[in-house]
């Protein structure tokens, strides 16, 4: 299992209210609920890996040379050298320290790798899995990764954790029309204003899908604006061609890294704390409470 952890400590920081605080008056609520959802989802699914995937890098040089606006809009402030700060809520901010720290007292694999990506991180996971995996997400974007064939599946959170969106290929198919290696051609093509992917324009994912169910992927609707006997109409063909620098370094950005070069970390599900005393320090601290300590349970269960 494959947690895109910034994915759900944002969800839980907007589901759980800021009246959930430390004995000091810090909010905790991203905390308390990101303890909350890991372990519903151990509860129910019992995985033999659990990873929280991190954002080392959230808006990474190498695509944002390609794509200058991609993510521009959530820029803080730029950093000519490290990462640039992102726009989050003011008391989201401090409370991603302790959620590390509390991951890696409990023992939970924490990684993530300069220069990419938590999506990146996953990708790599996923391409290295010698068995099925289930990716936990409250971001489209990782669609790209669903495979029927190798057991690859997103669970998608609609309320919490306790209700998720099973994902397969079938969901896929009926919804958008393309399976998991379709989804990051009709991605591009569609663009993405939360990422800020501009897309083709009058191109929308009605039309996305057509052209991949007519022409198979994202070169063969290339190919086609270059022959004149393809079915595409002169403003299809127009719009395709004029978006041809886009769509030249498009699929690079939005396709997920699947060669990261990750560390070589314990994976396994932890069944007790890696630092007792730690948590303990922690847990009083921040006042971690019940959410610590049905973890803890769940765990050692």
């Amino acid at each position: 299992m494959l947690l895109d952890t910034a994915s759900l400590y944002f969800r839980a920081y907007f589901g759980v209210p800021d009246s959930v605080r430390a004995p000091d008056g810090t909010p905790v609520n991203a905390v308390r609920g990101l303890l909350d959802f890991i372990d519903r989802l151990v509860k129910d699914h019992r995985p033999d890996h659990l990873v929280a995937c991190m954002d080392a890098d959230w808006r990474p040089h190498w695509r944002v040379e390609l794509i200058p606006s991609y993510k521009a809009h959530r820029v803080a402030e730029e950093r000519p050298a490290g990462p640039d700060e992102e726009e989050v809520p003011d008391t989201l901010s401090p409370q991603v320290p302790v959620i590390e720290a509390v991951l890696d007292a409990l023992g939970i694999a924490r990684v993530g790798v300069a220069g990419y990506e938590a999506d990146d991180v996953i990708g790599t996971y996923t391409a290295r899995a010698k068995g099925p995996v289930d990716i936990v997400t409250g971001d489209r974007d990782l669609y790209q990764l669903v495979d029927d064939a190798r057991g690859v599946r997103v669970l998608y959170p609609v309320k919490g954790v306790g209700t998720l969106n099973l994902t397969d290929e079938a969901t896929l198919r009926e919804k958008y029309g393309v399976d998991g290696r379709g989804y990051a051609d009709l991605a591009l093509l569609r663009g993405d204003p939360s990422d800020g992917l501009p897309g083709v324009a009058g191109i929308g994912e009605k039309t996305a899908a057509k052209l991949l169910a007519e022409f198979g992927d994202l070169a063969g609707i290339r190919a086609a604006v270059d022959d004149s006997k393809a079915k595409l109409t002169p403003s299809q063909r127009k719009r395709l061609t004029e978006a041809g620098p886009y769509l030249d370094v498009a699929p690079k950005v939005v396709r997920v890294a699947d060669d990261v070069p990750l560390p070589d970390v314990a994976t396994a599900l932890p069944h007790g704390p890696r630092d007792a005393a730690a948590l303990d320090a922690l847990a009083a601290r921040w006042g971690l409470g019940g959410s610590l300590h049905r973890l803890l349970t769940t765990l050692t269960a």
